[in-house]
This record gives structure tokens, sequence and C-alpha cells, in this order.
């Protein structure tokens, strides 16, 4: 479900579920949130490249996990993404086919994103009867302007790969199927440079972020937690499901 191939210099994590769209699982954060963490203490690692397998990147969420009562902890899904938040090693997205819900998000996190001409992302939260996650009540409209923000987080509109990069999402349109491609040639040059100056140089622009971001987290999560409970989401996951067996 997720395959972990490490270098001497860099860590790809490959989300491999293509018959549910490589759809993200409680277990499935756990593991990705091991190899970051197994990254971080590997003082050699210049970069970790994150990408789905079988033409599309993910899904998203699998609901299936939305149905299990939530306690006051960090769902594994944020758990997750506060590691990604907090590396200082560089993270490089390859994106190919669909990119949905925290498939969209964490890019934010990403320092660098590469997606195919034929990806297409979307973020469908209100549309579920829930709320932004992935710390994108703070960073979606910081990154591609309060328009886009509010087309792609309110309305839920999906964008493709060419409105992501001019808005500042992406770092470039990659030909179809060649996503992955730029995203190693992308860690290859990362390669090249002084481990420790790289850290130093990404934990210096992050920094100003983290501490508002931490609390970001903190609201969605609270935020997130009622809105599943909710008649409007329980309604849209039944019809969700009710598509699935039709």
């Amino acid at each position: 479900m997720i395959k972990i191939t490490q270098s001497s210099d860099s860590v790809e994590i490959l989300i491999d579920r293509p018959q549910q769209r490589n759809a993200i699982n409680a277990a499935m954060y756990g593991e990705m949130k091991a190899a970051l963490l197994a990254a971080a203490a590997d003082l050699e690692c210049r970069a970790v490249i994150i990408s789905g397998a079988g033409g599309h990147f993910t899904a998203g969420n699998d609901l299936k996990d939305f149905q299990t009562p939530r306690d006051d902890q960090d769902s594994p899904a944020l758990a997750f993404l506060r590691v990604l938040a907090e590396l200082d090693i560089p993270v490089i997205a390859a994106v190919e086919g669909q990119a949905v819900g925290i498939g969209v998000t964490l890019l934010q996190h990403c320092d660098f994103v590469y997606a195919s001409e034929t990806a297409r992302l979307r973020m469908p939260f209100v549309a579920l009867g829930l709320c932004p996650e992935g710390g994108s009540s703070l960073l979606m409209e910081r990154i591609v302007g309060p328009r886009n923000a509010a087309r792609w987080l309110m309305a839920g509109e999906p964008f493709d790969a060419a409105q992501a990069c001019a808005a500042g999402l992406v770092t470039a349109v990659s030909a179809a199927g060649r996503a992955m491609d730029d995203a190693r040639a992308r860690a290859a040059a990362l390669a090249e440079l002084p481990a420790a100056a790289l850290r130093l140089t990404k934990r210096m622009l992050k920094q100003p972020q983290r501490e508002p971001l931490a609390r970001a987290f903190d609201t969605e999560r609270d935020n997130f937690r009622a809105r599943l409970q909710s008649a409007e989401a329980q309604d849209a996951f039944r019809r969700f499901f009710e598509r699935k067996k039709g």
C-alpha cells in the first residue's frame, strides 16, 4: 500500500493502492509518517519524493475511516501532516491523474511540485459537509491568492495543472507520464548540494509559518471532527457509498 525506496541521498514514498485510486487509509498514513521520520534522522538525505501508482496521485482520504468515531487526538492523517510540515528536508511531489482532498492540501507542504498536464485537482470538503484541512485554512490563500482559494476551497471547483502552476501551487507542468522523471531530476540536483546547508535554508524559510500553522492544524482538527458528526456530512457519505454500490 505504501512502498518506500531509499537511496544514499533521497527517499521515495509511493502511494500504491491503484484499485482505489490510491485513497489513503489510517495504516498508510502511519507508514508515510514513519518514512518521513526515518528520512529526518538520516543526515545525508537531501530529498523526499511523494508519488502515486497507477496513473493517479491520490483520491484523498479513504472515506471508510470517516465512519470510525474519533477521540480528541490527532487523526493519522493529521499526525502525518504535522511531521511533513516540520520536515527540514526538501519534499518533492510528482502528481499524475487525480489529486483530491488531502492529495491537494499536502502539496502546500512540498517545496517542489511537478504535475502532469493530465493532472486534475479538487478539494471537495464543502460538498462532503466538511471543512478545510491540511493547513489549507491558513496556507491556501497565501499560496494561490484569495480568489483562487475561494473557487477551489469554498466552491470546490476542480482545476488542472496549468491553473495550479499559474497560481503558484505547482512548480512546473510536466508532460503526461513524466512528473516522476522531473521530480527525480530535481532530487538529483539537490543531492549535489551540501546537506546541512540545504536543511538549514528550508528551516529558515519555513520557521515563520510553523507556529501559526500548528494553531491552524488544531483549529481544523476540532472543526473537522465536529463536521464529521453533522447531518450534512453523514448524508454526503451515505450518498457516496450508495453511488459506489450502484
